[in-house]
């Protein structure tokens, strides 16, 4: 069992940026993969990025060069550093962990994009 927290979520005009944190229950070095997911109203949930324990990372075309994600081991936490945000990136964003066959979710929390 792996708990999530996601904080950092808020109203940013469009061209701001956010850092959203994501504070896992477990050591992070046990977890094979971390990642952000965001859904907006009335869409599917997509992948945001998402960073391997051996630190690998990938990112969803549409926020490559915008954000970045990183992990800091020794705080069990997940970030997610959001740059140059667009209306179009306004979601909820859910952190998740992936550990052997099961994925966890943290709560979401908001991200407002005003244009």
């Amino acid at each position: 069992q792996v708990q999530l927290v996601e904080s950092g979520g808020g109203l940013v005009q469009a061209g701001g940026s956010l850092r959203l944190s994501c504070a896992a229950s477990k050591s992070i070095l046990s977890i094979n993969a971390m990642g952000w997911y965001r859904q907006a109203p009335g869409k599917q949930r997509e992948l945001v990025a998402t960073v391997t324990s051996g630190g690998t990372t990938n990112y969803a075309g549409s926020v490559k060069g915008r954000f970045t994600i990183s992990r800091d081991n020794a705080k069990n936490t997940v970030y997610l550093e959001m740059n140059s945000l667009k209306a179009e990136d306004s979601a909820v964003y859910y952190c998740s962990a992936a550990v052997l066959w099961q994925t966890y979710w943290g709560q979401g929390t908001q991200v407002t994009v005003s244009s």
